[in-house]
């Protein structure tokens, strides 16, 4: 039965699941659950590969749990992108739910429709730089929020840019007319000049650099293959491309011009980020592994990191680069200490479709996204600090 009420830290110390399942009510208990999971889930995978065993990763617990929030409501309409959640700071989460954007306060402990997608959605810019098209009904597949702007990607190819302090949506569009058209991946940053820029990734193999005053398209990549993510440098110059190939692409943000080619992964990739030093990147893949790459030497992985039952689909660092977490499709989130060369981890246990991964630009806090029709749920840990975490480890 779905759960009625909020799980806090207290209610979990007294031995209440985290999520609100009724183990106790249940005819398995939840190790036997674990264990029927893993030998029975289907990783979504493009090509037929061969997969090594988990490498034994020493577990500390970095993130304590803090509370669940019963609000996560969310069809995933794909099984491969899990971008729907965004921490702009410890107390704001931005999130999907139905066919909105809602922003949750965990300070008023309540949620605020900040977009209706199911509504009809016109631009209310004048003039802009790009043809501005009226939407309707879009199902969102990627969003991101930051430098208080909100950007969502849809199936159709559907992109929408709201500023979060204005009621209206500035700028909607269509960026693509093929047939699958999806928007894989939306990003805001800033070029190395300090303007910001929103860019794009299409299934049409196109990559789109905007800027954010009229949205005109500056810059327009074209890739020989699906482009699932993007993710610019800290510095701005240079630009990670991930898509529908085992090799990732590093290329000169302003040319679009390849720099080098990373070859490691044996699927099509999905996730990445960059260290905030901009001394490494991290890629996700479906062969189930995240692979770390130095920029000052490219021409093999640092190292590689692997998940337990899944295609890495989300990747984060905290603004202070020490961790990094990876997002499995469902089920496991794993933190690493930057610090310790990644040799310590903690593994986040849970049940149900991941949405999505954020750490508060503090770092003081992670937010987890569950898309399930019964335990669907914004879950939140915090930051352990050290002198309490030296501790916990097992």
């Amino acid at each position: 039965s779905k759960p009625k009420t909020d799980t806090s830290a207290l209610e979990v110390r007294n031995g209440k699941d985290m999520q609100g399942i009724p183990w106790e009510r249940l005819n398995f208990t939840r190790h036997k659950y674990r264990e029927s999971r893993l030998k029975g889930y289907k990783n979504f995978e493009n090509l037929s590969i061969s997969h090594g065993d988990l490498e034994k990763v020493s577990q500390i617990f970095f993130f304590f749990f803090s509370i669940m929030i019963m609000i996560f409501n969310y069809d995933l309409f794909t099984s491969q992108l899990r971008n729907l959640v965004w921490a702009t700071s410890k107390h704001d989460v931005y999130l999907m739910q139905n066919y909105s954007v809602m922003h949750w306060s965990s300070l008023l402990r309540r949620g605020k429709e900040v977009l209706n997608v199911a509504k009809p959605i016109v631009s209310s810019l004048k003039n802009p730089g790009c043809l501005a098209q009226p939407l309707s009904r879009v199902q969102i597949s990627t969003m991101t929020v930051k430098e208080n702007l909100m950007v969502a990607g849809g199936f159709q190819g559907e992109l929408i840019c709201k500023y979060l302090h204005q009621p209206d949506v500035v700028f909607g569009t269509k960026l693509s007319v093929d047939e699958n058209a999806v928007t894989n991946a939306v990003d805001i940053y800033h070029n190395p000049s300090g303007s910001l820029r929103v860019m794009t990734a299409n299934n049409d193999a196109q990559v789109q650099v905007m800027d954010t005053v009229k949205f005109a398209c500056l810059d327009r990549f074209t890739f020989p293959w699906s482009v699932n993510n993007t993710s610019v440098s800290p510095s701005g110059q240079m630009l990670a491309v991930l898509g529908d190939n085992p090799d990732c692409l590093i290329v000169d943000a302003q040319s679009g011009k390849v720099i080098s080619i990373l070859k490691g992964h044996l699927d099509y990739s999905f996730a990445s980020d960059w260290r905030p030093d901009g001394r490494i990147l991290a890629t996700g893949n479906q062969d189930k592994t995240c692979r770390l790459w130095d920029v000052r030497k490219l021409s093999e992985s640092l190292a590689v990191l692997r998940g337990r039952m899944g295609a890495i689909r989300s990747i984060k660092f905290t603004s202070d680069g020490q961790f990094m977490a990876m997002a499995e499709p469902a089920d496991f989130v794993h933190v690493f200490d930057a610090r310790s060369d990644y040799g310590l981890s903690q593994e986040i246990d849970l049940f149900g479709e991941i949405a999505g991964i954020s750490f508060s630009p503090d770092t003081e806090a992670l937010f987890v996204g569950i898309s399930d029709r019964t335990y669907g749920s914004l879950l939140e840990f915090n930051l352990r600090h050290f002198d309490h975490y030296l501790e916990s480890v097992i």
